[in-house]
């Protein structure tokens, strides 16, 4: 992690006391927009760091990826198919009951029957064929195969009560009423699309948080982040935008908190339509009879015409790198042999030209406006790539809440697609947006895109169930070989992570791009 920090250290003791009281409450301003408190609804970055402030998992994971006790104080392998989870004494709900593996078993079977998910967390669980409660404090889950992921996986899913959640919708979570987790926040209120009030959980097994109440604020706009965190009207912000970070590290007001981040920003198209593909049409408007993205040559070619150093410099400004796969050097299934596209415009026409399509034809790019830093700018430069090798694109660019609803229903041709590697090795994204969809093996959870690739499975899931770890990375590899040579999306850059606080405040930078009160800590 790299924190950068700009100007004199923190005021002295003058300040200290006269800030104290502000300093019990914090406000926090996010880019990305939460869709629900509901912890299951959607396995999306900006719904996870909000909802972590009710709900706890079992085992978490720390600013570096890395696995560490939370409900559960110890985790074994007793059998090659049986996990067994020791769960952390003493713990209470919101409400004053006590937590029990009884809970943890109810949130298993609980994941996979959300209504209306555009993004289900089924994937992380797909491997538990049976739940077995041992005791109040003992779990243990069996597996088909042998499944060393298992701990990794489940360090995404938060964890709920069974007398609060039996029986509730998605709304009884928004509107607070089975909103009762075992974190170290209790929600006050939460509007969607705006913000969402918490006040300390005084009683949290890990210790109370040195913050009496947070304040959650969606805050759409780039700029009006920044002036919000200037003008004091927030403490943290995160997403911090490109163009203001040479401003920023001149303040002496304000601090830096950068780190490489898991998360890809790529290109998809849809495959579920191998005829009359939505948005897609020959130069005179008419409509393809044939899907053009399901020849391997034209991914190729739109591949090849994005300058990807030209995105990372211009349009990101330096807070992001080109990649040709998913997950940052140093991460577990990283491949070496597999670098960023060389950029092609000649080739890319060339390529065109033998896939039938000399002239090009037409396309619309479907993207977010208020997801990830830049997104709808980066899909204007993109799109005029293509159109310089005769694929004329037009950007539609959207809210998220609107854009993934949109997705979930396959209802884009070409579109911008983010995903966090937050396990920090490679399968996750196999799994959840490679694997073939199949809701009853819950696979594909957020294939939207609809890609399938039969050997791409078989090789996922004899990693998955691959106890020694060399001979599973070197399989994880192979897969990210295999994705690339299919071209099945078209990867763009890697995020770098910022975060900027007001002095007084210090952000610990996240590799998951998560943004949350407990990472925030008053300055020493």
């Amino acid at each position: 992690m790299k924190r950068t920090t700009m100007g004199h250290a923190v005021l002295a003791t003058a300040l200290l006391v006269g800030g104290h009281a502000a300093a019990q409450n914090l406000t926090i301003g996010i880019g990305g927009s939460p869709t629900s408190l509901d912890p299951h609804f959607y396995n999306a970055s900006p719904n996870s760091s909000l909802t972590q402030h009710l709900f706890d998992t079992l085992v978490e994971r720390d600013a570096q990826a890395r696995l560490r006790p939370m409900l559960a104080e110890s985790w074994r392998a007793v059998e090659p198919t049986v996990w067994e989870f020791k769960l952390r004494p003493g713990v209470k709900w919101h409400d004053g009951r006590d937590f029990t593996a009884d809970d943890v078993a109810f949130t298993i079977e609980r994941v996979p029957t959300v209504r209306n998910s555009p993004g289900s967390f089924a994937g992380l669980i797909r491997a538990i064929t049976r739940i077995e409660v041992v005791d109040p404090l003992t779990i243990r889950f069996h597996t088909a195969a042998p499944h060393p992921l298992l701990p990794t996986e489940l360090a995404s899913i938060q964890v709920i009560s069974r007398h609060a959640g039996t029986g509730a919708e998605t709304d009884q979570y928004n509107s607070g009423q089975a909103a009762i987790g075992t974190g170290p926040y209790r929600l006050v209120s939460y509007r969607s699309g705006d913000r969402t009030e918490f006040a300390r959980n005084d009683g949290y097994w890990a210790g109370a948080q040195p913050w009496a109440r947070v304040s959650y604020r969606f805050i759409a706009n780039d700029p009006s982040r920044t002036a919000a965190l200037l003008a004091g009207d927030v403490d943290v912000i995160d997403q911090v935008p490109s163009s203001d970070l040479a401003r920023l590290r001149r303040e002496q007001r304000i601090s830096l908190f950068e780190i490489q981040g898991l998360r890809l920003i790529y290109l998809i198209p849809d495959y579920s339509k191998a005829e009359n593909p939505l948005w897609v049409t020959d130069n005179n408007g008419q409509a393809l009879a044939r899907n053009p993205f399901h020849d391997l040559r034209v991914r190729r070619a739109m591949s090849m015409a994005v300058d990807r150093a030209a995105l990372s410099e211009r349009v990101m400004e330096g807070t992001a790198r080109p990649t040709g796969q998913w997950l940052p050097q140093g991460a577990f299934g990283y491949n070496p042999d597999v670098p960023a596209p060389a950029y092609d415009p000649d080739g890319a026409r060339r390529l065109l030209a033998d896939a039938g399509f000399p002239q090009g034809f037409r396309i619309t790019l479907s993207c977010p406006n208020d997801r990830y830093p830049n997104d709808a700018r980066t899909c204007q430069a993109v799109a005029q790539m293509w159109t310089r090798i005769g694929v004329r694109t037009e950007v539609q660019a959207l809210p998220w809440a609107t854009y993934s609803a949109r997705t979930s229903r396959q209802e884009f041709n070409m579109r911008m697609g983010g995903w966090g590697s937050v396990t920090g090795e490679a399968s996750y994204m196999l799994v959840n947006i490679f694997g073939t969809y199949d809701r009853e093996r819950r696979r594909g959870a957020s294939n939207s895109s609809r890609y399938s690739n039969a050997a791409l499975d078989a090789l996922t899931e004899r990693a998955a169930a691959t106890l020694d770890d060399a001979q599973r990375e070197a399989m994880l590899r192979e897969t990210v070989r295999m994705v690339a040579d299919d071209q099945a999306m078209i990867p763009l850059f890697q995020l770098v992570n910022f975060w900027a606080a007001r002095r007084g405040f210090a952000y610990e930078a996240r590799m998951d791009e998560r943004t949350t009160a407990m990472s925030t800590r008053p300055a020493n």
